[in-house]
């Protein structure tokens, strides 16, 4: 890795900006508010488990050619791997977007016994998505000022967009206030706050249920009548199958960690919603 990253120093003057972000979803705001003016390098690619991924060397290369760093503030590996990275490239502009959004208790345990602060899956929520939008137009503005009435256009134009997604969530949702829905790891708890459902995780501590617990969702699951259990592409559905073949219930499959956050938060919108339906057949 040492090796890697001393060539990367000596290849980085090619007036290239370069914004290394945690996750994929944070690049589709900034290409959406930024236009083509950066290049975006992503710290967890599609697949990995960004609460305890470890970076490759190309990522690392990157990140020192990199002129701002955009955070989550509460994911797992930030919390081993954040302050590293700041000190390969002091030179960094840093944005926590977790800044501005009311942030949800955690019951995330992880790999190294490490706790996450509050839980870090605000991006999936529409609302939280606006305070996101506002704050990457603000960061992109101080990044690039010459650019900063287009940041402003591009960026009126999303929240646009994402306001049409609200709205629409906002009226899926209003005859199923205080309903509940299972899913595998937590990642939907900033949605089901924001529109009024109660989100069941399978997950006990952020490990694999022990059998009391199964029990407990089992019971649970044949109370509200859940017939859909989520499980996140990166997670193995081994138990959220065993509670399903239990109770008749159905997996399916979402990908918050999508590079394209407009269609795939949509899907999962309209995911919630099917299934709270079923349930209330």
């Amino acid at each position: 890795m040492v090796l890697f990253v001393s060539c990367g120093r000596r290849d980085s003057q090619n007036g290239e900006k370069i914004i290394t972000v945690s996750i994929a979803p944070y690049k589709y705001f900034i290409d959406a508010i930024g236009g083509k003016d950066f290049t975006i390098n992503v710290m967890v690619p599609a697949g990995a488990n960004p609460h305890i991924y470890e970076p490759f060397p190309k990522q690392i290369i990157m990140l020192r050619k990199s002129v701002a760093y955009v955070s989550n503030g509460y994911l797992g590996f930030e919390m081993t791997w954040l302050d590293r990275f700041y000190e390969m490239n002091s030179t960094m502009k840093k944005l926590d977007l977790s800044k501005g959004i009311e942030p949800l208790g955690s019951h995330h345990h992880h790999d190294g016994d490490h706790v996450e602060g509050a839980d870090p899956h605000y991006w999936v929520s529409p609302k939280c998505a606006i305070t996101m939008a506002k704050s990457v137009k603000s960061f992109l503005s101080e990044l690039n000022p010459g650019h900063s009435a287009q940041y402003e256009a591009n960026c009126m134009a999303l929240i646009e967009e994402i306001n049409v997604m609200d709205e629409k969530a906002a009226g899926m949702f209003a005859a199923s206030k205080g309903r509940s829905f299972m899913i595998f790891h937590p990642n939907l708890g900033y949605l089901a706050r924001d529109y009024g459902l109660e989100e069941v995780s399978v997950e006990y501590e952020g490990k694999e249920p022990p059998p009391s617990r199964l029990k407990e969702l089992i019971d649970r699951a044949k109370k509200d009548n859940i017939k859909t259990i989520f499980v996140q592409k990166e997670y193995d559905t081994k138990n959220a199958r065993a509670i399903a073949g239990e109770i008749g219930a159905r997996i399916c499959v979402i990908d918050p960690l999508s590079e394209d956050w407009m269609k795939t938060t949509n899907e999962i919108i309209g995911e919630l919603k099917a299934s709270l339906a079923e349930s209330s057949e």
